[in-house]
């Protein structure tokens, strides 16, 4: 951005606080002021706060609201048949290329007290691997039984794609080819006072945030990395989060219900612990698939029961869905389509004496799953929540490192369990995805041996 652009835009606006600051800064903290701005579209958050000024007090969602349509784990034969025919399909466009993996990964780990990208922080119960390495393992382990190379595409933020990319040079992209591994970053959105002011963050920035998960649609076709995977034949995109070490990130079974099903965009749904658990909600609105944050779905809708007492709209997001190349591309066709969502924070800034000040300020960002309502088909599907949704997002508590370990060592002790070896209680057990992708890989490898546990295992 040049400054004659800046004046422009500044005094459209009327934001004459941020020019008074820039004019009193040093030539080279201007420059710093202005390459700062790279990247950011000024014009759009002005856009952004109109509408919802002109929105105040309508319902975020409004209309006829039933429990989604979800393709339930199989109890029948005939379902168990089903998902049989489902996997065998996704295991076919697995090998034949159409698939590629996306890890948004913009977040540092202040939450968890982790100085550091979120995907660097150690995880895993015995050996400590970061979240990272257990994606790639995973991927390098599906691109062996699968005898194909899984593109991984990872989401970064403006304020950690430089320590990503170092994190994964400086571990060799933990065996994954170079050329394997595309980095791309998340846009990013001023905040902006509830007056449409912008807000300093010091004297040379302004305050800005990530435009959310929503975002790296935007940004995956902005890159050019979309193209580039359409043009190398890949059809299908595994999207997920980084902080949940137990999602499965090249799933055959849940590739094959999203072609069966013919659907643009798919998801993973599990059964809401209790009326309180802060997930997105899987619903049908005014007949058409969709997902409902938590902060933004009506309480009698949150704790609706159903006549045997049970939730009634039990199917919670878990942030893992399968996305359509060309559904994607289609998104971004005239502009970006997904509608921004604003959230209300206080934010620290510098008042016009220079003195620290907090402001009210409004913040804007996009949701990934907004984009079931513009796809022509959607699929939700079941899955169990021990297997594959242990989310690490607070340092203590409820989805934390200390359940997250506890989940990693069920779901593997379970997995000998099923082979036949005991367990003893308290043992910690962890299995290297290299050296069994899942249950029925390790009792085929386990099957004949006589193996004994009596402490902390690690399979690899």
């Amino acid at each position: 951005m040049t400054e004659t652009t800046l004046f422009e835009i500044l005094k459209k606006y009327n934001q004459q606080h941020i020019t008074d600051n820039y004019v009193n800064l040093t030539g080279e903290k201007q420059k710093q002021f202005l390459e700062g701005l790279h990247g950011v579209n000024l014009d759009l958050v002005f856009k952004i706060h109109e509408n919802f000024v002109h929105k105040k007090g309508l319902p975020v969602h409004s209309g006829n609201i039933r429990p989604a349509s979800v393709i339930s784990i199989p109890k029948t034969k005939e379902e168990k048949v089903q998902r049989e025919k489902a996997k065998q399909l996704g295991e076919s466009l697995i090998r034949k290329h159409e698939t590629a993996v996306s890890i948004v990964a913009g977040g540092q780990g202040s939450r968890l007290d982790f100085d550091g990208p979120k995907g660097t922080f150690p995880v895993s119960p015995i050996k400590k691997k970061t979240l990272f390495q257990l994606f790639c393992e995973s991927i390098r382990a599906s691109s062996i039984r699968y005898d194909t190379e899984i593109p991984l595409l990872i989401m970064t933020s403006h304020e950690n794609h430089h320590d990503t990319v170092k994190f994964f040079n400086d571990h060799k992209f933990f065996g994954l080819d170079r050329e394997q591994v595309h980095f791309f970053q998340q846009g990013r959105l001023p905040s902006i006072t509830p007056q449409g002011k912008l807000i300093l963050k010091d004297e040379t920035n302004i305050f800005e945030n990530p435009d959310g998960h929503g975002g790296s649609l935007k940004a995956l076709h902005d890159s050019g990395l979309l193209t580039r995977l359409i043009n190398k034949g890949v059809t299908e995109l595994f999207y997920c989060q980084v902080d949940n070490p137990l999602a499965t990130v090249v799933d055959p079974l849940f590739l094959g219900y999203h072609r069966m099903e013919n659907a643009e965009i798919s998801t993973k749904a599990v059964r809401r612990k209790s009326i309180d658990e802060k997930v997105g909600v899987c619903v049908s609105l005014n007949d058409k698939s969709a997902i409902i944050e938590y902060s933004e779905m009506e309480a009698k809708d949150m704790c609706a029961l159903d006549e045997n007492g049970n939730i009634l709209y039990w199917a919670g997001n878990t942030a893992i869905h399968m996305l359509n190349l060309g559904f994607i591309k289609r998104l971004n066709y005239h502009g970006f389509a997904l509608p921004y969502h604003r959230a209300v924070k206080h934010i620290d800034t510098i008042a016009q004496d220079g003195k620290k000040a907090k402001v009210i300020g409004w913040k804007f960002e996009t949701f990934v799953f907004d984009a079931i309502s513009f796809a022509q088909k959607a699929c939700f599907v079941e899955v169990a929540r021990e297997e594959e949704f242990s989310p690490v997002k607070n340092k203590e508590g409820v989805d934390s490192p200390e359940t997250a370990h506890a989940d990693m060592v069920n779901l593997h002790k379970g997995w000998l369990e099923s082979a036949g070896v005991a367990v003893p209680p308290g043992i910690k057990i962890e299995i290297n995805p290299l050296f069994a992708l899942d249950r029925e890989e390790l009792s085929t490898k386990l099957k004949g041996k006589n193996i004994e546990i009596r402490e902390d295992a690690y399979f690899g």
